[in-house]
């Protein structure tokens, strides 16, 4: 059995831990490979390996930097089926949704070629009397990601490729649950002509997360996975003086208006409630339909769809709409919120709990499951799932279901579904969250724009990719320039102006 270690100076190396942990096939329950958990000495080693390598890295022209970029491109079509299946392999989704993981990162490498015009800096000619002013932007130096199982292909492009076309030496920390794919990756980027160094994949748990937040080397941590962990990051981090950027968990709502195509209302909360499992930080996980008559006919149009999924192991000769989840310790968790949703009340309308696939008996499967009457104080709707659950909050007026919306703690994405454009353009003024969809049920940004929450869903300032990708790995630096023209002005000890 293979056991996983490190990516270091454009090598796969074995760690010196002596703690390993497993790799599931989801679908079959067994294990089938191991990974290091590495040491902080080994992550503190690939910082000072990146460190050396930076430096000639940032003093080549950007565009040279995207032709790497251009070139790993390539070898992501070349090689998309065999990612897509490992991907699938570790994870449990279906191979048409590791597909989609990979052309989401694709598509912000695609945006970085752009490298060159979004790093310019300004310029202002006699911004003063022989006084030129212009300004740079530069690469922090070295930089980590520390991204989860759920996306193990696109959170890792969207955080190295922005960070490493700029300038920057990469540490990334993938999740242990499925690290095969970042490290193919970072294989891939090698051969499309990166240096060695410049991109280290380092393995571990806490112990090399602990020591990316206090290494003096490291100068910015992206992060992407729960609240809990995110705030953990980001205090931390800040408090050794790095810019950090974490994004957190979700509870994404979809209003319903009366006036909404219920065909297309009712599709859209299957397919972004059920996707990959649920597994996704931007799945819609509360329904909240708009008078009884609008909540009837919903969940009327949800319970044969909903019954009809087909779920299977991504290696099914028949389509399958999604897979098991990640982990045996995923699906009891999920199970355990299902069982208190039936304790405190809600009505249990699809019950999946019982599903089992022949043949995969030891699988993470968990059949799809809705909710009708969820309230707000049960469990069921105040934890964050991430599984095939679908909850129906009951709203008597847009207004009530506005603010279940906006008093949430978490402000992912969210979306509504109607057909009046007063009532889309109030939505998207009101609420209080950072991706909102208007009759889209998933509203991820494009590579060009950028991703971001509101409230306990992100911690800092600036978004993942788009502008603010190259914002959050560089640094401006603003020069005033005037050379001696043979006048002898003297000492001013009055604060300088342009006049």
């Amino acid at each position: 059995m293979k056991v996983i270690g490190h990516f270091i100076n454009g090598r796969e190396v074995a760690s010196n831990s002596q703690r390993t942990t497993n790799i599931f096939n989801p679908a079959t329950g067994e294990v089938q490979n191991k990974v290091a958990l590495g040491l902080a000495s080994e992550l503190d080693d690939a910082v000072e390996k990146a460190r050396k390598a930076q430096v000639e890295w940032a003093a080549t022209n950007p565009q040279r930097r995207a032709r790497v970029i251009i070139k790993f491109i390539d070898l992501l079509h070349r090689d998309m089926d065999e990612l897509a299946r490992v991907l699938s392999s570790e994870h449990g989704k279906t191979l048409p949704d590791a597909k989609g993981d990979i052309i989401r990162g694709l598509e912000v490498a695609e945006f970085c070629i752009g490298a060159p015009h979004l790093l310019k800096g300004e310029f202002t000619d006699s911004a003063g009397p022989g006084i030129d002013m212009y300004s740079m932007r530069q690469p922090l130096g070295v930089v980590a990601g520390i991204t989860p199982f759920n996306f193990p292909a696109m959170i890792p492009m969207w955080k190295f490729c922005p960070a490493i076309v700029a300038g920057n030496a990469f540490i990334l920390k993938p999740s242990e649950r499925d690290p095969s794919v970042p490290m193919m990756l970072a294989n891939l980027m090698l051969e499309a002509g990166l240096p060695e160094g410049i991109l280290q994949v380092v393995n571990g748990d806490k112990e090399v997360v602990d020591a990316i937040l206090v290494n003096p080397d490291i100068s910015a941590i992206g992060f992407v996975g729960s609240t809990p962990i995110a705030e953990y990051i980001y205090s931390k981090g800040c408090a050794n003086g790095k810019r950090v950027q974490c994004f957190g968990g979700a509870k994404n709502h979809m209003i319903v208006m009366p006036d909404a195509d219920l065909d297309q209302a009712a599709d859209a909360l299957v397919g972004a409630g059920y996707g990959a499992a649920g597994e996704r930080c931007m799945a819609i996980s509360v329904a909240l339909p708009v008078g009884k008559e609008t909540g009837d006919k919903l969940v009327e149009k949800l319970i044969p769809k909903i019954e009809s999924l087909k779920i299977g192991p991504y290696t099914s000769d028949h389509e399958v709409d999604f897979g098991p989840v990640v982990t045996k310790e995923a699906q009891q968790r999920i199970f355990a919120l299902v069982d208190s949703g039936v304790k405190d009340g809600a009505k249990l309308v699809v019950d999946g709990r019982d599903f089992r696939m022949q043949g995969y008996e030891e699988g993470f499967f968990v059949g799809a499951c809705l909710f009708d009457n969820v309230k707000t104080d049960m469990e069921i709707y105040k934890q964050e799932i991430f599984g095939p659950v679908l909850s129906t909050v009951r709203t008597d007026s847009y207004e009530e279901a506005l603010s279940i919306a906006i008093n949430n703690e978490y402000g992912n994405g969210t979306a509504i579904f109607t057909r009046d454009g007063d009532t889309a353009r109030d939505f998207a003024n009101r609420i209080n969250i950072g991706m909102v969809g208007i009759n889209v049920p998933i509203p991820v940004p494009l590579a060009y724009h950028t991703f971001g929450g509101w409230k306990k869903s992100a911690f800092g300032d600036l978004n993942q990719h788009g502008p603010d990708a190259f914002r959050f790995y560089t640094r401006t630096k603003t020069i005033t320039s005037r050379w001696p023209t043979g006048i002898k002005e003297g000492a001013k000890f009055s604060i300088p102006t342009m006049e």
